[in-house]
């Protein structure tokens, strides 16, 4: 794995914030440059520099949409990552001989538009692992259409249950995006270790969100199971208008709940026909104390509750270290030009 030195690690040590684990770092010294723009692929990125590794981010002249359009996501995700300006419709080889000092290249541009700018598979050493996210993968019926989370999470059948209500967070970018990407992307490695080679690996976000839901084609033992449909998996609002989460899905957590409410009666309702019912004397009960009165009452008990926080609050007992400061456009664009300057195009 070749690792830039020099006045790129000068320039490096003078912007990076460490975004790391503290714990396990297997791709310390693996370089990813990465082509893609908005969320998914800063997502992966992102937890590819958990693990270690070196993430150099390529923007056009204007910069990711992402610093526009949500700029606080695109300071979380990219703290610590490189930028560098280059206009791939006239400069594409400066990008290519970037991608030749990579181990890893992520992208996410329509089927087909990565290799007319010259930044293709075919375009780098056969060492490399490259990463492709997109939409509908390679499916000749739908490779060409434009999308984002929602309309992926729709073709793939996962908004079945809910729709017309709109998910809380992006799935589809996320889960079967960017954590795909990044589970491609470690095997593509160890692959490499074992055989020389890279290779190209194809991330559909919807494909990969229909996997979400494909053990449900047959069925859910009840209609609607986590949806709603059952009394003992909801969310029910409090006396400070606060919810507490409701998932005693087994006996045994359904009848510590009982308890804690104080109507062990309820138990063999469970399953009950009349759903609904039960759900209205839950919330009933629900209804009379606060969230922090029921956060005592259930504590030690295994009742399966919890409560609704809001992202702050969960930040504070789960969050990581805040970013930092966001990375300037282009901070490191000079010293990368500089390095790579002396090296034949694709070298590596």
């Amino acid at each position: 794995m070749r690792f830039a030195s020099g006045a790129i690690e000068r320039a490096v040590n003078a912007a990076r914030i460490e975004v790391r684990s503290s714990g396990v770092q297997p791709l310390a010294g693996t370089l990813v440059v990465d082509l893609t723009r908005l969320l998914p692929g800063a997502y992966a990125s992102r937890e590819l520099a958990r693990l270690g590794a070196r993430v150099v981010r390529v923007e056009g002249p204007d910069g990711d949409p992402m610093r526009d359009t949500a700029p606080t996501w695109d300071a979380a995700l990219r703290a610590g990552t490189e930028s560098v300006v280059c206009d791939l419709r006239s400069d594409a080889g400066f990008a290519r001989a970037l991608c030749g000092r990579a181990d890893v290249v992520l992208e996410g541009f329509r089927p087909g538009v990565a290799e007319r700018l010259g930044v293709g598979p075919g375009d780098v050493p056969h060492t490399v692992v490259y990463c492709s996210i997109t939409g509908f993968g390679l499916d000749p019926a739908h490779a060409r259409r434009a999308g984002h989370d929602l309309n992926y999470l729709g073709w793939a059948g996962v908004l079945e249950d809910t729709a017309p209500g709109l998910p809380p967070v992006q799935v589809a970018d996320l889960a079967a995006g960017a954590l795909r990407a990044v589970v491609s992307v470690l095997g593509g490695l160890v692959e490499r270790a074992r055989t020389g080679r890279g290779g190209h690996v194809v991330v559909s976000m919807t494909h990969g969100s229909h996997d979400l839901v494909a053990h449900r084609l047959e069925g859910d033992t009840l209609p609607r199971m986590l949806t709603g449909g059952l009394a003992c998996y909801r969310i029910y609002e409090t006396a400070d208008e606060r919810h507490l989460t409701v998932a005693a899905l087994e006996r045994k957590f359904f009848e510590r709940l009982c308890a804690v409410l104080g109507r062990p009666d309820l138990v063999e309702r469970q399953y009950a026909g009349d759903q609904d019912a039960l759900a209205a004397e839950l919330a009933a009960i629900v209804r009379t104390r606060s969230l922090a009165d029921w956060l005592e009452r259930s504590a030690g008990e295994d009742a399966c509750v919890g409560p609704v926080w809001t992202r702050g609050e969960a930040a504070s007992a789960f969050g990581s270290p805040p970013p930092g400061e966001r990375v300037p456009l282009g901070a490191h664009t000079e010293a990368w030009r500089r390095e790579l300057a002396d090296e034949p195009e694709g070298g590596g």
